[in-house]
């Protein structure tokens, strides 16, 4: 390859599904694995006549992400048709917008090695979805008009993005953010966010710069799949510039899909550009204006979003990246966590007990950890316990064990009633000491003599010690005193 370096673009367009109860312009329920077209009405199958009602709440919601995307909200806005041909599109045209987006110019945030970085966003769009076309079931296609009409919001990036894992950040970060406001489920097995990547290469070759046509892969569904499918892209368009040379021209995009098997794009067609769409306002619809009555009380449901909370987390309550990352994962979980913390749990402890114990129980029972039945006020109890050494790692277990299955229960009843108070008194723990040192004079004397066998000698004795208080003694405490007795 010679001198030949190359920088990676990306940018990415997603698609979300707005959890509405009905569709974007007509009255049919929105659920997940019906009998295939029975969720229609004369309206999303396209018949001659009907005539489309938009969706205030899909409004609100898009409106409520543009927001949270820092984006610009449009004052006024319309609908228009998207016009093309494919057999799960009843109506040949998708009703989306153009050249007038709800919400425009906005950025998200996302964590790199290199600290944050900030991504362009260019717009943000109402449309609504086609239907799903099965392949499954022999030498031809059925197809399930249940999805069509469902309301997505479409977030266009800039290629600001320059790794697969850049991109698998914002995709994450972005999934993160619409569940914390509430506007979608997020649920990429049930097709709830979609991604379509737009990859080239910026090559530098004997001081000249090349870019790479641009290609953009369809229909992605998971976050795996969108960063295989990039770095693949990235490799491919490098060893096809180093054979052929080509370039990026005008009209030479292509769209690509995802072999998930063979892990490989595959060619699918020369992209189409925007006057091939045909589009125009969709005379049915009338356009949405918007004034400060309506944008404020949807700002006022704005919340802490989950990457800003992530770095409270470390700098207010000194927890690791990772763990603020874990409690930050679900808006749920997040304000749980805090519910415990002004209920008075150190937040180290909390987060202990919520990611290690908690959180256990909720994935033997399926289920998240406020579905637990565990209050916030319980595990900050736990937590002063654990704080004040008043119950052992072991004991707290227990008593997590006992809390999950009854949400009335006391910690500190319990664990009172269930002698699970560790034994802290030195008085009392100084004659077990004794006891123990009288009672194993060769451990004793292997102490003195030092090198390896003094460790295990001690190991030895104050495993006696917690063997004759059941477990009971404070570790710390049993420990000091038989260092001074030995001594």
């Amino acid at each position: 390859m010679g001198n030949l370096e190359y920088k990676v673009l990306v940018g990415l367009e997603i698609h979300v599904q707005l959890c509405t109860q009905t569709k974007m312009f007509c009255g049919c329920a929105l659920s997940f694995a019906e009998e295939p077209n029975s969720r229609v009405c004369p309206v999303c199958l396209g018949m001659p006549g009907s005539l489309p009602v938009m969706n205030k709440q899909a409004v609100e919601f898009a409106i409520l992400a543009g927001m949270a995307l820092n984006c610009q909200i449009a004052q006024f806005t319309k609908w228009d048709r998207k016009s093309y041909y494919y057999p799960d599109l009843p109506k040949n045209y998708q009703i989306s917008q153009y050249d007038l987006p709800l919400a425009i110019n906005g950025y998200i945030e996302i964590p790199t090695d290199n600290g944050i970085k900030k991504i362009r966003i260019i717009r943000a769009h109402l449309e609504e979805d086609a239907g799903k076309n099965l392949h499954t079931a022999g030498n031809f296609s059925l197809v399930d008009l249940n999805r069509a009409g469902t309301p997505l919001l479409e977030i266009v990036t800039e290629p600001d993005m320059n790794s697969a894992i850049e991109v698998r950040a914002l995709a994450e970060e972005l999934q993160r953010i619409v569940r914390y406001l509430g506007v979608s489920e997020a649920d990429m097995q049930k097709g709830h966010m979609r991604f379509e990547p737009n990859v080239n290469l910026v090559i530098t070759r004997a001081g000249q710069e090349f870019k790479t046509p641009i290609v953009e892969v369809k229909n992605l569904n998971s976050f795996k799949a969108l960063e295989n499918s990039i770095n693949y892209e990235i490799g491919r368009q490098l060893d096809r510039f180093n054979e052929t040379g080509e370039v990026m021209e005008m009209g030479n995009k292509s769209t690509r899909g995802w072999d998930d098997a063979k892990e490989v794009t595959v060619l699918q067609r020369e992209k189409e550009e925007a006057h091939d769409y045909r589009y125009f306002p969709d005379p049915d619809l009338v356009p949405v204006e918007t004034n400060e009555d309506w944008l404020i009380p949807i700002q006022e449901r704005l919340c802490e979003l989950p990457l800003k909370k992530r770095l409270r987390y470390v700098k207010e309550y000194g927890l690791s990246d990772y763990d603020a990352g874990v409690l930050t994962s679900e808006r749920a979980t997040a304000d749980f966590f805090e519910n415990a913390v002004k209920s008075g749990g150190e937040p180290k402890r909390v987060c202990n007990l919520l990611t290690q114990y908690f959180q256990k129980r909720a994935n033997e029972r399926g289920c998240n950890l406020t579905e637990l039945g565990v209050k916030p006020q319980q595990v900050a109890a736990l937590a002063k316990m654990l704080e004040k050494e008043e119950i052992s790692a072991t004991a707290a277990a227990a008593i997590s064990d006992a809390v999950v299955l009854s949400e009335d229960l006391d910690p500190g009843k319990y664990a009172q009633e269930h002698n699970l108070l560790q034994k802290s008194d030195a008085g009392e723990l100084e004659a077990i000491v004794e006891e123990v040192i009288k009672a194993n004079p060769q451990a004793v004397e292997d102490f003195k003599a030092g090198g390896k066998k003094s460790g295990k000698a001690k190991g030895f004795l104050l495993g006696q010690v917690m063997q004759k208080t059941k477990g009971r003694a404070n570790p710390k405490v049993a420990a000091e005193i038989l260092d001074r007795k030995l001594a």
